[in-house]
């Protein structure tokens, strides 16, 4: 796939992150009436609901094998989104989407090749900086939330691309949504429904389209564009957006250190841009399942190791939001 194709994926990828922090900011009144996890399961819900209307998937267009991959993308973005949410309430922004940038970096680091990889290892040094590990101020359970949140954040960006080539269009999408709305409903609902209004209703719609049904939507055409190494690379530069928030919105002023490792990610998300295109092309808009190839697809350096066409069963396609933080103090994730 040509390199205009790459492009065309990380702007979407980039303006999905913009998407995120939007979202976020805008959550903070709901938060503070329903909580953090109520805020998530709002967005969860309403973004189900939206795409079940919108797209009404039919089951009999899906393998049964996609339909697990569907599901299995919906339990994983109901869990970095819940878990994302728990570390943010026990860590600082930066700290916190730091941490969770660790699953993109591993999916980047072991998908890549050559130049790559070093791009990936670039972001990671990145990371470093911002974190700042050996100042060991880190809540124990916070990191261990945020970690949580990394491995979940992993499994999505292969899973979404899996489930985005093998369906077309967004049909994808209404399959893991819903299920990511029961899971969460399972896990926060109950705390919340005795809570709600039809005001607090109406705002988690409007917010769920602002989080997580436009930048899902984004991520899912990215990754038919973009290896899943670079895509887990250009997802560096969301916790530089995270702490370019925290500027703004909430004054924190970065040290020195963050400020280098801003730069460090920045470049890191530039270089995957430019070595991240994938050889073949997405499939078309639609909803029925994409019928399989006759030869399989192959990747760029970027793509799964080696350069040698993938087995035809998928095992090597990724699939899988970003989901990166944006706020402070009663601040969750997507």
């Amino acid at each position: 796939m040509s390199h205009s194709s790459a492009r065309t994926g990380a702007s979407m990828a980039v303006v999905s992150m913009l998407f995120v922090q939007l979202g976020l900011a805008a959550s903070v009144g709901l938060i503070d009436q329903v909580g953090a996890g109520g805020a998530a399961w709002l967005r969860l819900f309403w973004a189900g609901v939206l795409l079940l209307v919108v797209v009404r998937p039919r089951l009999s267009a899906f393998s049964r094998e996609t339909l697990r991959a569907g599901i299995a993308l919906g339990v994983v973005t109901a869990g970095v989104t819940l878990l994302f949410m728990a570390a943010v309430a026990r860590l600082p922004l930066g700290t916190a989407s730091a941490l969770e940038f660790l699953g993109p970096l591993g999916v980047a680091v072991v998908r890549s090749r050559g130049v790559a990889r070093l791009w990936a290892l670039v972001a990671a040094a990145g990371v470093v900086c911002l974190t700042q590990p050996w100042a060991g101020t880190a809540d124990p359970a916070g990191v261990a939330f945020a970690l949580a949140a990394a491995a979940c954040w992993a499994a999505y960006i292969v899973l979404t691309q899996k489930v985005g080539d093998s369906i077309k269009g967004i049909g994808g999408l209404a399959i893991s949504m819903p299920v990511a709305a029961l899971v969460a409903t399972v896990v926060a609902g109950p705390g919340v429904v005795g809570q709600l209004t039809p005001e607090l209703l109406l705002a988690g719609l409007g917010l769920a389209i602002l989080l997580p049904v436009v930048p899902f939507t984004l991520e899912l055409l990215a990754l038919r564009r973009l290896t899943t190494g670079s895509f887990g690379t250009l997802m560096a530069l969301e916790p530089g957006f995270a702490l370019l928030i925290g500027f703004v919105a909430l004054q924190q002023v970065p040290s020195q250190l963050a400020v280098v490792g801003v730069g460090l990610v920045v470049a890191a998300g530039i270089g995957a841009e430019r070595s991240g295109a994938r050889l073949s092309a997405p499939v078309a808009d639609g909803l029925t399942s994409a019928p399989g190839p006759a030869t399989p697809r192959g990747r760029t350096d970027g793509g799964t190791p080696g350069a040698a066409p993938a087995p035809t069963r998928h095992t090597d396609r990724a699939g899988a939001s970003p989901r990166a933080p944006a706020l402070r103090g009663p601040e969750w994730r997507r």
